[in-house]
């Protein structure tokens, strides 16, 4: 056999912040900075350092010490210091999929601009990794991984240990395949990425150490090439390594030890027969564990951190970015790269593991709150020039159903799907600039003064819709022009909340508002109440009390269920067919004026009815399929004496849950665009852990083995529950807000199903992951609570019900027998964890909170159904711009780009920062071949086949008016780029 080579590759693994405040790590970061470079211009033998395989510890660096760029910019490109391939190193489940493109085409761009870029995947201390990974890597010219959990089973300190059943591979090495088949080579750090931390000069001790050393890796290692990093957490550089490599050489002739990269260890390990390696696949999830390692419950720590998070992050895909390419097309405004990529990398300083996973100590988490609200206010300042620019080039004058006084604006879905739902826009009927006196109060009374009645909202029809109209009085404001001083002014203000309808994807469509003429003496009734007059008058009329009637009689059957959860069929489960022939007539009734009704228990549109249960839960019908749902929505809280990393239950407690308790249930909206009822929860639950739980966490008491459990004192958990029905909603919209006052806790809303499946749609990073509902039989911890995205989905072939969240990154599906879906809303804990004593009494996330969700009940999965999407449009924000009565080329309607593709999803309409080209993203949810087609509503001179880095390929398309029909594989992720020459050579 060859003979054996230690391959040493000296790194640090520098969490930006952890168990210190940022700056503390930021000092000793660049001590550690300069002492490398120091070392590495000195010491001939220290020949190389990995950088952690994260650009942004070079801004780091800078920041403190500019004067050090040349230096390290020298050693960069001599290949000394090695940097890439991501700008942070995010955690994979938390961060979106286009969150984990930007890290990485931004840390390409960053890395390039020093010097060659790594070309490795590396995630040294990932809770996880994306089963998409090895597709994006190979997309980036990635070839081979490294990372340290997700395979083999590992204890919570991360060391490999013996444990009962089979491995997924044998060896440290082995291939990791993406669900489209995309494979690279994939090394696990089995001893960890400190196998190799503080090798001995010292004879005597490095006999002990390389003895235990050279023996764990050849363990699990399937070649003579043995791996050992040399570093660890924030570890300092072994300036004496030289030495001990001189040591260890002496010691063991047989044995090659070299100061090496990954680059010349993954070469080297290529030379050997790979024919007896397996192939893992997709998520690296570490299913074959304890369960505890695999370090979940961070999903559930400081909500409030994933929910800005999500929010974020959508303002920048699906609002700032999809926009500013419509501004640039339609009213030649610059392409904002700049401001676009300093909103991303302020957004990914909060995505490195530690930080996004809230499993720091409170400083850290308290100043990600800030860089968030900055990147959303750059994100916001973005969206803002963009609606303005748009709006100021589209035509309105040229509506012949709208009269003079007509005040348009103008709605953008900025979805890949067209879009229906309730939206909200401020209409200025009058204005008066400051400048025009007498003063901002006598200005306010004489707009307050103004006879102005609430008028109507209409089409450009001239049709019009059901709406709120709110007269809000004199509102100051002011305008920025770009060549003069600031201008304030007082407007007297209206506030339209109206249904938009069949809106196009990556486009919008044009209402109006159109106040009573001054003076006609009209009072203020109520958009609602006049549109409820009219329709008692027509056939909208008839269908709102068909409806009705129809509630009625789900209500009735609902109050005398006749079948056992989970086994529905030919039962109330199914709405009869003389019911179902109803509601079709009622559909028919409404034409394209959907409504719906409230009814004494619940409420009605075409698609759904929803009925309140008296302890506050509910049941939702699906008019298409016939299925009900019942039981839905009640809440779940246990003990929690864990800590940021992990959920631990007390022994013997007994969740609490609002099942048979009472809820004041109240109607407070009810109008033909939306429905909502308020429940009330008045709860007394434990107000925190026993006292025994402060000293057993002082004494570092490990987690599994404390025994304190919940305090007999209770405090009052107040939940408020809003729970709404649109019009054309396909789901019901649930928003909870609660002011937390108990500690060591965790909140829950429960979701029983009746759907009987073995697995599991959780959406993740480009795919929707299929995930066992019950755990390998290794996994022994009572919780398999588990990652999500935009939503987490049931099936049993037949109906499904999805579960949509904004910012609620975990969940769990119970062995129940019920297939009961439980949403984590709040986790209340008091300590870092992991290995020390790291108080964090702001985990425990006291005070107020807003929690959002939705459901939807469908036919078949997930994605056969289409309801992926309506998951996707519930966590994105509509845009909405008011305009003036003008004169322009942009129509009433508009769309930038046409496409279709059942199970695909649009994921990136934004432009290129190297060549002005349009990117288009697409991807494959499901596991069949997929046609895509899609024509751009601008001009394109040619479409290149593309990938994650936006490079051009292959071209695919030439010719202005370019249609393509192209097949996307299973589970593929695709990207074009479309040149635009007028928008890629645009300099104004």
């Amino acid at each position: 056999m060859k003979r054996k080579t230690a391959h040493i590759i000296s790194h640090t693994h520098w969490d930006r912040e952890w168990y210190l405040p940022y700056e503390s790590h930021h000092l000793r970061l660049t001590n550690l900075m300069n002492e490398l470079m120091d070392t590495l211009e000195q010491d001939g033998r220290y020949r190389y350092f990995h950088l952690d395989g994260q650009t942004i510890i070079i801004d780091d660096y800078l920041q403190m010490y500019p004067d050090g760029q040349e230096r390290l910019a020298k050693l960069i490109e001599q290949g000394k210091i090695i940097i890439g391939p991501w700008y942070v190193l995010q955690d994979e489940f938390l961060t979106s999929s286009e969150a984990n493109v930007r890290n990485l085409l931004i840390g390409h761009r960053e890395a390039a601009r020093w010097g060659p870029v790594s070309k490795l995947g590396y995630f040294p201390d990932s809770f996880g990794n994306m089963g998409q990974a090895p597709q994006m890597l190979k997309q980036a010219g990635i070839e081979a991984a490294v990372f340290g959990r997700g395979v083999k089973p590992t204890g919570f300190d991360n060391v490999v240990v013996d444990a009962p059943g089979e491995y997924e591979s044998p060896y440290s090495e082995m291939f990791w395949e993406s669900p489209d088949g995309s494979s690279v080579v994939g090394v696990l750090f089995a001893n960890w990425y400190s196998n190799g931390n503080e090798i001995p000069v010292d004879a005597g001790e490095a006999v002990v150490f390389w003895d235990k050393k050279l023996a764990d890796a050849e363990k699990y290692a399937s070649t003579p090439e043995l791996l050992y990093m040399n570093g660890c957490d924030h570890q300092p550089i072994q300036k004496d390594l030289g030495d001990a490599i001189d040591t260890a050489k002496s010691l063991y002739p047989d044995v090659d030890f070299v100061h090496t990269t990954f680059d010349a260890y993954l070469e080297a390990l290529g030379e050997h027969p790979s024919d007896d390696w397996v192939t893992v696949h997709g998520e690296l999830r570490s299913t074959r564990t304890d369960g505890w390692g695999t370090l979940v419950n961070t999903a559930s720590a400081r909500v409030y951190l994933k929910q800005m998070n999500q929010a974020g992050q959508t303002l920048l895909e699906k609002g700032a970015e999809p926009l500013a390419v419509i501004a640039s097309l339609t009213a030649g405004q610059k392409y904002p790269h700049e401001p676009l990529a300093y909103a991303w990398k302020t957004l990914m300083q909060n995505h490195p593991h530690d930080s996004i996973c809230g499993c720091g100590v409170d400083e850290i988490h308290r100043e990600m709150v800030g860089r968030f609200d900055k990147s959303r206010h750059m994100a916001e300042a973005l969206i803002a020039e963009s609606l303005q620019a748009i709006g100021s080039r589209i035509g309105t004058d040229d509506i012949a159903a709208w009269p003079e006084n007509a005040r348009p604006a103008a709605f953008f879905n900025t979805t890949g799907w067209e879009r229906s739902g309730v939206v909200t826009v401020d209409v200025q009927a009058v204005r008066i600039n400051f400048k025009e006196g007498p003063s901002p109060q006598g200005i306010a009374d004489k707009l307050d003064a103004l006879k102005i009645g609430p008028g109507r909202v209409v089409d450009t029809e001239g049709r019009e819709i059901p709406a709120s109209i709110e007269d809000l009085g004199a509102q100051f404001g002011y305008d920025l022009p770009d060549d003069g001083f600031r201008v304030p002014y007082m407007a007297r203000t209206f506030r339209l909340t109206f249904e938009a309808r069949n809106v196009p994807a990556l486009g919008y469509k044009l209402y109006a508002w159109v106040p009573e003429e001054a003076g006609s003496g009209a009072d203020y009734a109520g958009g609602a109440d006049r549109d409820r007059a009219g329709d008692a008058e027509g056939g909208a009329g008839q269908a709102r009390e068909a409806l009705r009637a129809e509630a009625a009689g789900f209500a009735n059957a609902a109050q005398h269920p006749t079948h056992a959860q989970g086994d529905q069929s030919g039962s109330s489960a199914h709405i009869a067919a003389a019911d179902r022939e109803t509601a079709g007539n009622s559909a028919e009734m409404f034409g394209q004026a959907e409504e719906v009704v409230s009814t004494p228990h619940g409420m009605e549109n075409r698609f759904l009815a929803v009925r309140f249960a008296d302890d506050g839960s509910y049941s939702i019908a699906d008019k298409t399929t016939g299925r009900i749902f019942e039981g839905l929505g009640v809440y779940d809280d246990c003990g929690d004496i864990g800590n940021e990393y992990v959920f631990r239950q007390p022994e013997g407690d007994v969740p609490l849950t609002t099942q048979g308790s009472t809820a004041a249930i109240s109607l407070i909206e009810d109008e033909p665009y939306r429905v909502t009822y308020r429940i009330v929860h008045e709860w007394e639950i434990p107000s925190s852990a026993e006292a025994s739980f402060e000293d057993e966490k002082r004494r570092l008491v490990p987690f599994l083995k404390r025994r304190s459990g919940r305090s007999a004192d209770t405090v009052t958990l107040e939940l408020t529950t809003l729970v709404s029905l649109e019009g054309s909603g396909k789901g019901v919209q649930v928003s909870v807000t609660l002011n937390n006052q108990a500690r060591d806790h965790r909140l829950r809303v429960l979701l029983p199903t009746g759907l009987r499946t073995r697995t599991v749609l959780a959406d993740s990073i480009f795919e929707a992951a299929e995930r066992e509902i019950v755990p390998a039989p290794e996994w022994i911890n009572p919780s398999n609570a588990q990652h999500q995205q935009a939503f987490v989905s049931l099936s049993d072939g037949t109906h499904g019900l999805t579960v949509a969240n904004k910012g609620l990154n975990e969940y769990e599906v119970l062995q129940d027998g019920s297939g009961t879906i439980a949403v984590t809303l709040l986790r209340s804990v008091s300590e870092m964890g992991d290995w020390g004593v790291f108080p964090t009494p702001e985990a425990q996330c006291l005070g107020e909170h807003t929690l959002e969700y939705a459901v939807y009940p469908h036919a078949g999965n997930v994605i056969d159904s289409g309801a992926f999407a309506q998951a996707y449009q519930y966590q994105t924000p509509w845009f909405s711009q008011p305009l003036g009565r003008q004169f322009g080329p942009l129509p009433a309607e508009y769309r930038a780009l046409s496409w279709s593709g059942e199970k695909l999803a649009l994921s990136a309409f934004k432009q290129s920062e190297e060549n002005g080209d349009v990117i288009v993203r697409w991807y494959n949810l499901s596991g069949e071949n997929a046609p895509l087609e899609f024509e751009p509503k601008f001009t394109a001179d040619t479409v290149y086949g593309s990938d994650i880095l936006e490079r051009r390929g292959e071209v695919v398309g030439q010719g202005a008016q370019y249609a393509a029909q192209l097949p996307v594989g299973p589970a593929k992720i695709v990207t074009f780029a479309l040149a635009v020459p007028q928008v890629s050579n645009r300099t104004d």
